[in-house]
């Protein structure tokens, strides 16, 4: 190659660019392109990954900031695990399905029926014996809120009464399972309180309908709470719930 004005003449220098192994491919066209890290489907960046938390923190403002700089940093974090929202039911631990067959235990409890009577006392709840007793307390109203909290109260009262019996008399039953029976047992009560301002008018039929419903109770509530060690003591344990039940319906006729 010759220069302009210099006379001298320089060595040709020729590159091969085939000769570098990878530098040159004469099938560019066909091989598939490099992907960068802003070709990244996934939005990553190739400076490096910033946590969520950190992000949170630095977009926080200056309300945020002053918060994280005297300790109170902790109030702007999230959990960013997954929280699976868990329904009402579940989580207050309410059983629909468990009360609606506790309640025909209570309404079926002869041995004709063949329901497992058993796991009303073992397997006691709250919220299904509540109900009934608010039930109750509801048609007992006539007016006065405050035999609501009376029934509640002598609920959990005679409930105790119970369940101090039963133990003493050697049963194996616990307070919970006491409460639940002598609550679900109110049922037959309640039946017996919708039915009865039919026949308002003929009060030797309501007052019948109102002991047929305290012996139903009683009966339901005995069959119940009577384990194999209570079989021989059961009058012991049925003259305290069937003067339990005859204070409830009294509460409700007003006698």
């Amino acid at each position: 190659m010759d220069y302009p004005g210099t006379g001298v003449k320089q060595a040709e220098v020729a590159i091969d660019l085939n000769s570098v192994d990878g530098f040159y491919s004469s099938d560019f066209q066909n091989s598939a392109p490099m992907m960068t890290g802003y070709d990244n489907p996934n939005g990553s960046s190739p400076t490096g990954q910033i946590s969520a938390q950190a992000y949170r923190r630095t977009n926080a403002g200056a309300a945020g900031k002053f918060m994280e700089n005297n300790g109170f940093g902790w109030l702007l974090e999230v959990n960013e695990e997954d929280n699976d929202q868990i329904p009402l039911l579940e989580e207050l631990d309410i059983d629909l399905t468990d009360i609606y067959y506790k309640i025909r235990c209570v309404l079926l409890p002869l041995p004709y029926f063949r329901m497992k009577l058993n796991i009303v006392r073992e397997s006691p709840d709250f919220w299904g014996p509540l109900a009934v007793v608010l039930a109750f307390a509801i048609l007992s109203l006539y007016g006065q809120f405050g035999v609501v909290s009376w029934i509640i109260t002598m609920w959990f009262c005679g409930g105790f009464m119970v369940y101090f019996i039963a133990r003493a008399l050697g049963g194996d039953v616990g307070y919970s399972q006491v409460l639940g029976i002598v609550g679900y047992c109110l049922i037959p009560l309640v039946v017996t309180s919708l039915v009865t301002p039919l026949f308002s008018s003929f009060r030797l039929l309501s007052n019948a309908l109102g002991i047929f419903g305290t012996v139903w109770s009683v009966y339901s509530a005995g069959t119940l709470l009577c384990v194999d060690e209570l079989q021989t003591k059961k009058p012991l344990v049925v003259y305290p719930v069937f003067l339990l039940y005859v204070y409830f319906y009294s509460l409700y006729s007003g006698v």
